[in-house]
């Protein structure tokens, strides 16, 4: 198996097959590492993409990548990437089994991962009847009860939207409100009730939400709920090599380069919110712009 590459790219999801179908069309020599776990991997439809509104997500990579593993200059790795450092002329990526491979330019499509509360309950049903955005699946349970876990201006947010998808709402903050007086007024104008009591349990059977416990001992009866969860990033190796963060995302400049040469990034590491038709276009945006600057610099030698 070859070593040396024109580009590594480090997570084989949609921004990552998108940036190798990119850069493969321009015949580069890439290799692309996956480590097989997708941070959506739970969600069982997609939505907003067009021409596949409602498809198995999973089932669209499994389509990108035979598309992608068509063209000659492509290598797959099944494996995970450990270590990177800056070598002459680029890149060296190391994985979990030890081997090593060299790269001109690296980008890391890797994603976050969502940090789960640890409510009983919670986890079982995330991504099925505990969903993170109206966007990807707010149409599917319109005019339903719906509950939101968040707090401050995360709940503010997500609240307004929901709005226009249920007229029964119901937020609960799980401990202290953070509200502004200003957002609590909208609550009430809204008509949506706040709760601050902690979260006990979610109850549920099979992934389906049946209602959530509060620490005081009430019990409130719904089947979905949209709740905000921390994220951080799949990978740490870009935090090693020195680059730039704002808040928990990657910065990238218009051309999808990170703050450290010859390193770039795609998709919803350094870019929110996180949707398949986003982490697309950026995995496209990488594409030619790695193809460019690769392009430019055998120019000039």
């Amino acid at each position: 198996m070859d070593k040396s590459f024109d580009i590594i790219i480090i997570g084989g999801s949609y921004a990552g097959l998108s940036a190798g179908l990119t850069l493969a069309r321009s015949r580069r020599k890439i290799l692309l590492l996956d480590s097989g776990e997708p941070c959506n991997k739970m969600v069982l439809h997609s939505h907003n993409f067009l021409t596949r509104d409602g498809d198995d997500p999973a089932q669209l990579m499994r389509i990108a990548r035979s598309q992608l593993m068509k063209y000659p200059t492509v290598t797959w790795f099944d494996g995970e990437a450990v270590n990177a450092k800056q070598i002459e002329n680029g890149l060296e990526i190391e994985v979990r089994t030890g081997e090593k491979f060299s790269g001109k330019k690296i980008l890391f499509a890797t994603g976050l991962t969502d940090v789960l509360p640890g409510i009983a309950g919670f986890a079982d049903c995330w991504g099925r009847s505990i969903l993170h955005c109206p966007y990807c699946h707010g149409y599917e349970v319109k005019d339903q009860k719906m509950a939101v876990t968040a707090n401050g201006e995360h709940a503010y947010h997500l609240c307004v939207l929901l709005k226009n998808l249920t007229n029964d709402l119901t937020l609960f903050t799980n401990g202290p409100s953070s509200l502004s007086s200003e957002q609590k007024e909208t609550m009430k104008q809204l008509g949506i009730s706040v709760y601050d009591s902690p979260i006990e349990k979610i109850i549920h059977q099979k992934h389906q939400m049946e209602a959530l416990r509060l620490v005081d001992g009430t019990t409130h009866h719904f089947s979905v709920m949209f709740a905000k969860v921390l994220l951080h990033q799949q990978c740490t190796i870009p935090e090693r090599l020195g680059c730039k963060f704002h808040e928990h995302l990657l910065q990238v400049d218009d051309c999808q380069r990170t703050s450290v040469k010859n390193v770039y990034a795609a998709g919803d590491n350094c870019r929110l919110p996180r949707t398949i038709s986003l982490a697309v276009a950026a995995g496209t945006q990488a594409g030619f712009m790695i193809n460019w600057d690769l392009s430019t610099e055998q120019l000039n030698g």
